[in-house]
């Protein structure tokens, strides 16, 4: 897992009209990435549209969510609840394993592979400012704002 302080893992991964985002392309402002689990979840539906909501009023930072999804699955979440921020594809988890979120979890004792909830923040060089671990969805997106405040 990443911790604060250290650089965020470089990465190369298509946005929802297949246009590919690098870590170059967010430095000079801080970056707000958050991972979920998938698109048009209850969870990731009232996460994604938290930040929605939010975006406008974080000054100088660019919104990223990351999640396993395809870039089709990807444009349909962002049309159908007018989401205005990037969704990368990360459907190879290169990004989720070398962040530390591609994690073994359990439903039912049922053991699988998948995100964990999580969300950083980096200043303007790439490099960690705050890590948000085991996100609940609701309220998440406040407590990033008034944390980079």
């Amino acid at each position: 897992m990443i911790e604060e302080g250290v650089p965020f893992p470089d990465f190369s991964l298509p946005d929802q009209d297949g246009n590919l985002v690098t870590l170059a392309d967010l430095k000079g402002g801080k970056a707000i990435i958050y991972f979920y689990p998938k698109d048009d979840t209850p969870g990731c539906t009232v996460e994604a549209c938290e930040f929605r909501d939010s975006a406008p009023n974080i000054p100088g930072a660019r919104v990223i969510g990351v999640s396993p999804d395809s870039t089709k699955a990807h444009r349909k979440f962002i049309d159908k609840f007018s989401l205005n921020f990037t969704l990368l594809a990360d459907t190879e988890q290169a990004l989720s394993s070398a962040a530390g979120v591609w994690v073994e979890k359990s439903m039912y004792g049922k053991k699988y592979m998948g995100v964990d909830r999580t969300t950083f923040v980096l200043d303007e060089t790439g490099t960690v400012l705050k890590v948000f671990r085991k996100v609940k969805p609701q309220g998440h997106a406040q407590e990033v704002l008034a944390a980079i405040k």
